[in-house]
């Protein structure tokens, strides 16, 4: 058994593709760092990322594939699922091999696999636009703290620059410890050097109330207030809410605290 170990990045899973075609070894188990081995697995391959192989083998893909199917690996990519690993690599290998655009054969299970997994990042993606929920700070500033299962804070950007383009905010992946900030004119990523002294609590997302807006509390009040005289008791479907509004978005929205 012939088994690369890569550093669980893009340019490092592209590198073993390259690698892969050099040394003519396609039959490859592909693992991360920290990945236990396989039993009987030979010594393995240590893949040392490189840009420039990376960059070629795009390249390659964009010869071969579609916008839509590039856009698909992409994607797929910000689900940090080491389960991705294995199917991506098969299958930019196949379309080499094969050297024709594979990305609509679902009757590949590599392909599939990929398929799926970007339309599970998708389908985050619109639940963040729909979950995230702003509080404002007595300078302005909107603040908004998320832990999406993927990595997807970059595809929802846009959207809020779009949407919100008159007032300064923040939303801040706390699993992730990055943020976006927009000052009104533009869109920086952020970080904080000391995650204890940032003013709200990573937690449950809360600003600090010292510098929570005077309005925004009332606000937030008379939000659950509304939330909770729209409710018919007798039509209560727990089951259809959950299907809807996952638990694992609750500890950020002002109507479930």
């Amino acid at each position: 058994m012939t088994v690369y170990v890569f550093d669980n990045t893009l340019d490092g899973l592209l590198t073993a593709v390259f690698d892969s075609f050099f040394r003519k070894q396609q039959d490859v188990t592909l693992l991360a760092d920290g990945e236990q081995l396989p039993l009987f697995a030979d010594e393995p391959h240590h893949v040392v990322t490189d840009n420039e192989k990376a960059s070629r083998v795009w390249k390659g893909l964009e010869k071969q594939l579609s916008r839509e199917a590039l856009h698909m690996i992409t994607i797929s990519w910000l689900s940090e699922e080491r389960a991705l690993n294995q199917p991506l690599f098969n299958m930019i290998c196949k379309v080499f091999q094969q050297k024709r655009d594979i990305s609509h054969n679902a009757s590949d299970d590599d392909v599939l696999a990929v398929r799926n997994t970007c339309r599970r990042v998708l389908h985050e993606t619109l639940r963040m636009k729909q979950f995230i929920r702003f509080q404002k700070a007595k300078d302005g500033t909107y603040l908004a703290v998320v832990s999406p299962d993927h990595n997807v804070l970059s595809l929802v950007i846009d959207h809020f620059q779009d949407r919100f383009n008159d007032q300064p905010w923040l939303i801040y992946d706390a699993k992730r410890h990055y943020g976006y900030n927009y000052d009104g004119k533009s869109v920086i990523r952020i970080t904080f050097e000391n995650e204890a002294e940032v003013p709200f609590d990573l937690s449950n997302g809360k600003m600090d109330a010292d510098i929570l807006s005077e309005n925004d509390q009332l606000f937030q009040n008379l939000w659950r207030t509304y939330f909770k005289a729209i409710c018919i008791k007798e039509r209560m479907n727990p089951k259809k809410q959950l299907s809807d509004m996952p638990r694992r978005y609750w500890k950020y929205m002002t109507e479930k605290n």
